[in-house]
């Protein structure tokens, strides 16, 4: 999400695979760690206590922790996402590992804070049966599709260079996941991120034997945008 000097935050703060100068890595990593944990903290919260506003807070949290955080690391909180950063070619390999790690790892522990104050009978109501035929392919379909939305709206609106110092890219975002969770929500969860999934699979949100659908769903998602990005926009690089 955060771009070179002509583009807005976030989606990175490279150019291609090179590596320029701007905050430290450490402090990049940070960033990640922080946005992802209140990311997956949120939705593990309030799909667990079975809030009806759940879609609407998992948005918001994501855009204002893009806004906090897309200047310093782009602000991508979501493998899936910086995997189509990478296809585009706006992070480095190496850092797009580091991003995975601390993402997924900043997952696992708003999981586990999650799991220690919800209300464990609250939870236990959202554990679903195994899905199997129209339903399976209907939540890989459904999770296939708004992971691709998220990352093409991700990389339009904050790695364009037809969108350069753009202000609204965090609240294009933010609604992007608010749209897919309520519309899709019900059908598959609603994960569009791997760190998401991972994290609601321990917390019992999801059926955990079946994390594979979200994890395929959400990374073919994320390489489809981001070579989609690279055919119709050829002169954007």
């Amino acid at each position: 999400m955060a771009t070179a000097q002509s583009s807005p935050p976030p989606v990175t703060d490279e150019r291609s695979t090179e590596v320029v100068s701007g905050p430290s890595a450490g402090v990049k990593y940070a960033a990640e760690a922080i946005g992802t944990f209140f990311l997956v903290f949120t939705v593990g919260a309030a799909v667990g206590t079975d809030s009806h506003l759940a879609p609407l807070a998992i948005g918001a949290v994501l855009m204002v922790m893009v806004y906090a955080g897309g200047h310093i690391s782009g602000g991508h909180y979501n493998p899936a996402v910086t995997l189509s950063v990478l296809v585009r070619r706006r992070i480095a390999v190496g850092n797009a590992f580091m991003y995975w790690i601390v993402q997924l790892g900043a997952g696992l522990l708003a999981a586990a804070v999650v799991s220690g104050i919800v209300d464990p009978s609250q939870a236990a109501k959202t554990v679903t049966m195994p899905l199997t035929g129209h339903a399976l392919v209907a939540a890989f379909v459904a999770e296939l599709l708004f992971t691709f939305a998220l990352c093409y709206v991700v990389l339009n609106v904050a790695t364009s260079k037809s969108h350069p110092d753009n202000s609204y890219f965090g609240l294009a975002i933010g609604f992007t996941v608010l749209a897919g969770a309520v519309a899709v929500g019900a059908i598959s969860g609603g994960a569009f991120n791997p760190a998401v999934a991972i994290g609601i699979g321990l917390m019992k949100l999801v059926n955990f034997s079946q994390l594979w659908i979200h994890l395929v769903a959400d990374f073919a998602g994320g390489a489809v945008a981001g070579v989609v990005f690279k055919q119709i926009n050829p002169e954007d690089r």
